[in-house]
């Protein structure tokens, strides 16, 4: 049976039941706003399983869903990674159902579903998901208040090709922009075992250096990545740093000591105050938690954050326009971007060891 309609809140479908696990999650955190009215998927055991445990009817076509559903949630790959995601987001939309759609988007798929939107008085969103994790959103909040006070110098990053997508988002709102961008024609393998390939280029006019790991383990395509990614925004003032998808922020400010009547370097006493703040600080709250943590909580924070945004855009044209350029920009910098970087090599390595971090903080306590 459908839960009843509570107050005002919006009735949510979500389609697909692979990653869309953390999309069922995000719904059932946030009652106050979205109520989890079914699933839509081609029936799998899986599919079954997971509408019978949330409750909810388990719909196998578009024309099947009730009239009163607000939202859809469409995790099924798009085109852009050979599946069907885009065609079944345009029939949703075609029925006047708000649609948020999993990343990555190739730019004329949107293009397409910004005007199925139009013709059903639909919003439309892309969710990159990774600019509203929290600690991504303190990096980001933290980027704003730089660029305010100080220009930004560089942008240096790194990540595996599966999250260039959201990258790329993440890094235009760090600089204020996506536009203009430009990429080097070749990237560069310092070597053949290097797992990283290095380009450069500007995002917003700022210059970047990107190094991405563009390699995958076709049956186990998940893992096997060094890194989520990595973020450094430099200006005069110093390199503001996202460590990982979870944090921590961290604030390097610039070295700088003044110098004597005879040009040595003052190292202490009156006029070297700089010199007393930490060389690196962790910044407040933004300390990172467990994998865990990330599947439990991070993740469906980060989509329920994404439903608010759509919810807020419904009765605003003119947000959505705005989210709709910038889902544009931000795919066809991610089509130039692979477009340079090729296909991803394949690799086979074996599941990696793991390392007891109280290892490393026995080696370090010994460091007299």
């Amino acid at each position: 049976m459908i839960p009843p309609r509570t107050g005002s809140t919006r009735r949510v479908v979500v389609a697909g039941t692979a990653f869309g696990r953390i999309y069922l999650d995000a719904v059932a955190s946030a009652p106050d706003r979205f109520t989890l009215a079914g699933i839509l998927a081609r029936g799998s055991d899986h599919s079954r399983h997971c509408a019978h445990e949330r409750g909810v009817p388990l719909y196998g076509t578009v024309e099947a869903l009730p009239d009163d559903i607000d939202i859809a949630c469409v995790v099924v790959r798009s085109g852009a990674t050979g599946g069907a995601g885009t065609e079944l987001t345009q029939a949703l939309l075609g029925r006047s159902i708000h649609v948020l759609q999993e990343h990555p988007v190739h730019a004329t798929e949107i293009i397409a579903c910004l005007q199925a939107a139009r013709q059903g008085a639909a919003a439309y969103a892309v969710d990159t998901l990774h600019p509203n994790i929290r600690a991504v959103r303190q990096f980001l909040t933290a980027a704003a208040h730089l660029r305010r006070h100080h220009p930004p110098r560089f942008l240096d990053a790194a990540c595996n090709s599966q999250l260039a997508y959201p990258l790329l988002d993440i890094l235009g709102r760090t600089v204020g922009g996506l536009r203009p961008w430009t990429f080097s024609d070749a990237p560069l393998r310092p070597s053949l075992d290097a797992p990283f390939l290095i380009l450069a280029g500007t995002l917003g006019g700022v210059p970047l250096t990107l190094r991405v790991q563009n390699q995958v383990h076709p049956d186990d395509p998940d893992n096997h990545s060094f890194l989520l990614y990595r973020i450094a925004l430099g200006c005069d003032a110093g390199v503001l740093t996202l460590a990982d998808i979870q944090g921590p922020v961290l604030w390097t400010p610039r070295l700088h000591a003044p110098r004597d009547a005879t040009g040595r370097l003052r190292m202490r006493g009156d006029g070297t105050e700089r010199l007393s703040v930490p060389s690196t600080t962790i910044l407040s709250g933004s300390e990172p938690g467990s994998f865990h943590r990330m599947f439990a909580q991070t993740w469906p924070d980060a989509v329920a954050a994404s439903l608010r945004d759509l919810d807020r855009a419904i009765d605003n044209p003119a947000a959505r326009r705005r989210e709709g350029q910038w889902a544009l920009d931000v795919s066809m910098a991610w089509r130039d971007l692979t477009g340079r970087l090729g296909m991803p090599e394949m690799i086979r390595p074996e599941e990696p060891a793991s390392l007891p971090v109280e290892e490393l903080i026995r080696a370090v306590q010994a460091v007299e």
